[in-house]
């Protein structure tokens, strides 16, 4: 089948709802600035037992893409079923990794953003300068530069960083984020970009004129920034809200 055309009713409920989600991301990466031309990925895990996910078609613009254009792949990166589209399977070696490791990784993003990469290539990584960055922080992993990720034997080493973790800052290279749900990786993934942002920005004004915040309002925040209510965050308020905003500019990413 031309996946050009609607998988509307040729997939199940449960597949062409993460369809919807995973398109909805893509387009808004767009709308935020943090696409990198057709490079990077997002992806979702399929509802099954076959290990099969979906991921973008290597050649469309992410404000291009659609609930029907976006390709099922296998473990390996590789079409399960005929498609036009081009697929980058190297890029899916991080995603791949995550996905494998991780059951409950059932989304994940990774961005090359100004300031995603600019924080990946700081000494101290992210700093607790900024509320946003302490919601991210706790939840933060690190991973070395190991070159462009084509080289499986690299999966077992980002799995090993990623932990528990479900926030990465990839070493002179970019973001990372993994969530239960689209919903939660993006709301996720939000935090910690604008928490680059803010510390990129911040920084332009000068390492020694930065206020540090008290001690112990770094573990509050903690605190305050739990796995649920990060969850309940994200499901419940942040990504109804913007599927709404997508649906009033574009609501193509359903088709």
């Amino acid at each position: 089948m031309d996946s050009r055309e609607s998988l509307r009713g040729k997939v199940s409920d449960e597949e062409w709802q993460a369809r919807i989600d995973l398109a909805a991301a893509f387009r808004l990466v767009a709308l935020f600035g943090w696409d990198d031309l057709v490079f990077t990925h997002l992806s979702v895990r399929v509802p099954g037992p076959e290990h099969h996910f979906l991921i973008n078609p290597y050649e469309l613009l992410f404000e291009e893409i659609t609930a029907s254009s976006l390709v099922k792949i296998d473990v390996t990166g590789h079409p399960v079923e005929p498609t036009s589209y081009m697929v980058n399977a190297a890029g899916f070696t991080i995603h791949s990794a995550v996905h494998m490791a991780r059951d409950e990784a059932k989304a994940v993003i990774h961005l090359h953003t100004r300031c995603g990469q600019a924080v990946s290539g700081m000494s101290d990584g992210l700093l607790p300068l900024t509320q946003t960055a302490m919601i991210a922080l706790h939840d933060l992993a690190y991973h070395e530069y190991e070159g462009i990720a084509t080289d499986l034997d690299e999966r077992e080493r980002l799995v090993r960083d990623l932990g528990e973790k479900n926030l990465m800052l990839l070493r002179n290279h970019g973001t990372l984020a993994v969530g239960e749900s689209m919903a939660v990786a993006f709301s996720r993934l939000y935090f910690l970009e604008r928490a680059c942002e803010a510390q990129v920005a911040m920084l332009s004004a000068g390492a020694d004129r930065l206020h540090p915040p008290l001690p112990h309002v770094v573990d509050k925040v903690r605190e305050q920034s739990s796995p649920s209510t990060m969850k309940m965050a994200g499901e419940r308020l942040i990504w109804p809200a913007l599927l709404r905003k997508l649906d009033r500019l574009d609501p193509s990413f359903r088709k």
